[in-house]
């Protein structure tokens, strides 16, 4: 093994002194391959932005997300239409109205539907209500049959104030206007628009109901149409939704919002994320680069072969990843950055260590060669060691990160072959000058002497650290939540993060099949009972139970009601602005003859207040008015008398809409299951995802996959780990064939990782889908830096700090921290994090590698002195 490791520097040494020998053809083909390459892969390299292809389909609960797509393909792939407006009637206009818009759209979205806009609910919908909110919903409707009565005879404001003045004789005889407070609120802010020259529509479903059922949020789901080979596959259907939606009157009027929400946009806009500033960020960290690079070269005929051979390297791994990948995924788009920041300490080492040879070494023929004796065969072992924490992710079941740690891996491969091809071409035609001083940190000196008198204090400061980092990473949590990694800023995760709080939006659910219906029910149940579940869900809700009894409850109701809803035998005489005047006063008389029993909060007052204001409006306001107030009372009596007439459900007389996404052709039906609040948070979700699964084994959904997608990453990551840091250990003792220098070199890796979980801790960071990358290729980078020092001295060296190799080994870090800090800089709350974590374990990695490795190596070496010092003391004893 001594033999082929020797060999493989003699080839090293044979392979430089070619290159600089055939510069021009070996640049020339060189340039070739790559414009050949990047030719291939604009027509061969995609993009895949779909996340779900991040993991292996052989996964058991990738087997089930499989199984779930399979059996209910309308809930996957949807851009969803969040509409709000000031009214429930606004809502399920402009909800009605924007569907029926997406649907006749067929260039930009497959179909779309509005589930709550189905008839199905307006005339069944009070059957699906559990027995106490029905009774309690029709004890408030019957409440109001006067007013109803009033409003079915008279359906215009004048009808509405006579109603007030009904209100109010309620109040004399002792009624409770509690349940209609937010209702009379409504009225009163509506009738004080009005007096303000600005009159807006009623809800009527909120004065009728009592507020019993009201929601003023809509949802209209749709299925674009993709391109997949776009950045943003949903881009274009998205920005259509966005046309559309703006169209709308109620939208154009401020009454009503839409927004958007789902799985294409989310992926959409982490991936626009992602790439957001990359060209941008990518040129700024090529500048830093430049300069950190003329900081330790001084001269332009060493910088630019450098930057050429970081962009030919670049330019061969996208033609690897074309060839031999074919795909960058939403993970692996981050190649390009990791290989600038570590392809660059190769070269950066080559030429560093260039300027100390020719400082003895005036023949830049001669000099090439003997740099690449000197540290060929040290850079060799960091690009190994480095492709080792790479390839250490590849046989994961994480097949984004897998793919990373293939073009990461082989990039660092391609990154030495440049160095030791293309770069000493380049430089034999650049022909840098001689150097005149001799090469090194001017630092160095001082903190040498420093650490060769205090390192025994110095090593018992880092067993300290070492302790506090143990501790820290048995404290530093992991982040479930995948939504946690997005930009809270964009417009879907705004959306979301308003509907979370409401069980049964929250997007983390668990659901499971149950083989009937009965089966589901008690499924239902037990599901029910659990403390972290806030709701459940199923296809029995819509086949409820009780019919009977809530059918008899809505006879009685509608007995009672029919004549109150019958149309008067004659129409009511003409709506004039005199007319509705004089309703006004008579509500406003009639409400200030009870004001002394009403609280001083009490809208009733307000309304009295605002009548008195429209007495002295003018026809034309008063009559505008009239119009706003009516606008949707004809079809919320109408909708009222018709959920009075129900029909007995069963599973035969569903909508097909509504049987597709509860049952199964077999007859299973589906059950979901809502978390509480507090599943929000990564322990909360994840007490919750065991919870159903103890009760429902087989349960999945998003809950349940994203729990253990967690388990799936943190398992393939302390696989990576393990894999690289033994194959390092490996390399290491076949290249060093001695224990001693192995341990060192491991050992300040792990002082290393131990570093960088205190500086997180410290830094408040956790562990993420993204950022946990950083922890594996801290194996690969540590051991680059650390690989110098220990080689420099095993050949004898003893002033490690002022040497060559410190100043390549500080400008390589510094260079690689730009890297990095580009992406901290990430839109993308994953990547940032992903590129705050490497810039601490860099910072770490430095660290360790310029105190405590020192540190240790002169312990060594006084050691070694010692023991040499002991024959000839034991001589003069004698």
């Amino acid at each position: 093994m001594r033999l082929f490791v020797l060999t493989l520097s003699r080839l090293i040494f044979m392979i430089v002194g070619t290159a600089r020998r055939f510069a021009w053809p070996t640049v020339i083909v060189l340039l070739a391959l790559a414009v050949a390459g990047l030719a291939y892969s604009a027509h061969h390299l995609r993009l895949d932005s779909d996340t779900d292809a991040l993991f292996a389909r052989s996964l058991p609960w990738r087997q089930a997300q499989i199984r779930e797509s399979r059996d209910f393909p309308q809930f996957d792939n949807l851009l969803v239409a969040v509409v709000q407006a000031k009214t429930p009637e606004e809502a399920r206009e402009t909800a009605s109205a924007l569907n029926a818009a997406l649907n006749a759209d067929k260039a930009h979205f497959r179909d779309s539907r509005y589930p709550a806009g189905s008839a199905f609910y307006a005339q069944q919908g009070l059957l699906l209500l559990p027995t106490d909110q029905l009774t309690k919903l029709l004890t408030s409707i019957i409440a109001a049959q006067p007013f109803l009565g009033q409003l079915a005879a008279d359906p215009s404001a004048r009808g509405l104030f006579t109603g007030l003045s009904l209100i109010a004789q309620g109040v004399s005889t002792g009624a409770n206007l509690t349940p209609y407070r937010s209702a009379l609120e409504g009225v009163q802010q509506n009738l004080a628009a009005a007096a303000a020259g600005h009159p807006e529509p009623l809800s009527w479903q909120s004065l009728i109901t009592g507020g019993v059922g009201m929601q003023n949020t809509e949802f209209v789901l749709t299925h674009p149409r993709l391109d997949q080979g776009a950045l943003e596959p949903g881009g274009v259907a998205t920005a259509a939704l966005v046309r559309i939606a703006a169209s709308l009157p109620d939208v154009k009027a401020g009454r009503a919002t839409v927004n958007y929400t789902g799985q294409v946009p989310l992926a959409d806009e982490q991936f626009a994320s992602l790439t957001q500033g990359l060209v941008v960020g990518g040129i700024i960290s090529v500048l830093l680069i430049a300069l950190w690079l003329f900081l330790a070269l001084r001269s332009w005929r060493l910088i630019m072969p450098i930057l050429a051979t970081l962009l030919l390297g670049l330019a061969l791994t996208v033609s690897f990843t074309a060839v031999f990948i074919g795909v960058i995924n939403l993970i692996s788009v981050a190649f390009a950055i990791l290989f600038i920041g570590l392809a660059v300490d190769f070269a950066i080492q080559f030429c560093v260590r260039l300027r100390d040879v020719r400082h003895g070494v005036t023949d830049l023929a001669r000099a090439i060669p003997e740099t690449a004796r000197q540290a060929g065969g040290q850079i060799a072992l960091a690009a190994t060691a480095t492709a080792c924490g790479f390839f250490a992710f590849s046989p994961t079941p994480f097949v984004g990160v897998a793919e990373l740690g293939v073009i990461a891996g082989a990039g660092m491969f391609i990154a030495l072959l440049c160095t030791i091809t293309f770069l000493p071409a380049l430089l034999w035609l650049f022909r840098p000058g001689a150097e005149a001083l001799p090469v090194g940190l001017p630092f160095g000196a001082p903190l040498d002497r420093a650490l060769q008198r205090r390192r025994r204090p110095v090593l018992l400061m880092f067993a300290v650290l070492a302790m506090a980092g143990a501790a820290s990473a048995a404290t530093i949590s992991f982040d479930a939540n995948p939504l946690d990694t997005k930009d809270p800023h964009s417009e879907s995760m705004r959306t979301l993060l308003r509907l979370i709080a409401n069980p049964t939006t929250n997007p983390f659910y668990a659901e499971a099949l149950a083989p009937n219906l009965d089966a589901a029910r008690a499924l239902q149940a037990r599901l029910g009972a659990l403390p972290e579940v806030a709701g459940t869900l199923s296809g029995a809700t819509f086949v409820p139970e009780q019919q009977a009894q809530k059918l008899a409850m809505l006879e009685q109701v509608k007995s009672i009601l029919a004549p109150t809803l019958l149309a008067a035998d004659s129409p009511p005489p003409a709506v004039t602005a005199s007319s509705i005047r004089a309703a006004m006063a008579k509500a406003h008389d009639g409400i200030m003859q009870v004001a002394k029993q009403l609280p001083p909060d009490s809208p009733l007052l307000g309304i009295a207040a605002v009548l008195g204001q429209l007495q002295t409006a003018s026809d034309a306001e008063v009559l505008a008015m009239n119009a706003a107030v009516t606008r949707f009372l004809p079809d919320e009596l109408q909708r009222l008398g018709s959920s009075l007439s129900p029909q007995p459900i069963t599973m035969a007389n569903l909508p097909k809409g509504i049987a597709a996404d509860w049952f199964l052709p077999d007859g299973q039906v589906r059950v979901e299951a809502f978390p509480t609040e507090a599943a929000q948070t990564s322990a909360g979700l994840n007490r919750f995802a065991k919870a159903v699964l103890e009760v429902a084994p087989d349960a999945g959904g998003p809950a349940i996959s994203t729990i253990a997608t967690a388990e799936t990453i943190l398992h393939s990551f302390r696989e990576a780990a393990l894999l690289a840091f033994a194959a390092i250990a490996v390399i290491l003792v076949v290249v060093f064939r001695n224990l001693r220098d192995t341990l060192l070199v491991l050992a300040t890796l792990t002082l290393s990782a131990l570093l960088t979980a205190l500086l997180a801790k410290l830094w408040g960071l956790s562990i993420n889908y993204a950022n946990i990358i950083a922890l594996p290729l801290l194996l690969g980078v540590g051991v680059s830096f650390n690989v110098y020092f220990v080689m420099n001295f095993r050949a004898g060296m003893r002033k490690f700090l002022s040497s060559a190799t410190a100043q390549a080994v500080l400008f390589s870090a510094l260079t690689t921290s730009t890297a990095f800090g580009s992406l901290a800089a990430s839109h993308d709350r994953g990547t940032a994090s992903m590129g705050i974590l490497l810039l601490l374990s860099l910072v770490a990695v430095l660290i360790a590698t310029f105190i405590f490795l020192p540190a240790m190596l002169y312990t060594l070496s006084a050691q070694a002195d010692r023991r040499a010092a002991m024959p000839e003391r034991n001589a003069r004893e004698a």
